[in-house]
């Protein structure tokens, strides 16, 4: 007669519900931190520098952080880049980020080469969205200044930040 095998049911679900719980903490730990917003005087208070909220591009390198007067600073290393061909815009509540490398780079490689370790490439920046609050952010304002290869663009917060009421949604009632 063959071996049964029997599963421990108990043991699985208390091994299920204990993750659960340290997901539930974990999420309570590192989200509950945004529950009062920005209101406060010291922006460190609720941002994380070691949590990345601007996670969708790796190229270029650069910073984001706010300074004491809640100023929203973006910093970029772009390194063989021309300030004539780097292009800044808003569209609503984005930044619009694009820049384009001289062609002459590519020329310059000579063709049998063997790189013993690469880091520095260079490729256009198409259309790059980071997210500045139209509400809370002085876009008119902005100032960009590209020196040694790090463009700074600045942006400073509203005097006072957009109070909008929002719009109600009157709810009807079925076959109405």
């Amino acid at each position: 007669m063959k071996p049964r095998t029997y599963l421990d049911l108990g043991t699985i679900f208390d091994e299920l519900f204990n993750a659960a719980d340290e997901f539930r903490s974990e999420l309570h730990k590192n989200f509950s931190e945004f529950s009062g917003g920005c209101a406060g005087s010291d922006p460190g208070r609720y941002f994380n520098e070691n949590t990345d909220y601007y996670p969708g591009f790796s190229y270029p390198p650069m910073n984001v952080f706010l300074t004491g007067d809640k100023s929203l600073i973006f910093e970029f290393a772009l390194a063989g880049f021309d300030e004539r061909n780097i292009y800044l815009s808003f569209q609503g509540d984005y930044m619009i980020f694009s820049a384009r490398i001289e062609n002459e780079r590519e020329a310059e490689a000579p063709e049998n080469i063997h790189y013993l370790k690469r880091r520095l490439k260079f490729k256009d920046i198409d259309m790059q969205k980071y997210y500045v609050p139209l509400d809370k952010y002085a876009q008119e304002n902005v100032r960009a200044v590209f020196k040694n290869g790090i463009l700074r663009v600045t942006i400073p917060p509203k005097p006072e930040p957009d109070q909008n009421a929002g719009v109600r949604i009157d709810i009807l009632k079925e076959g109405t």
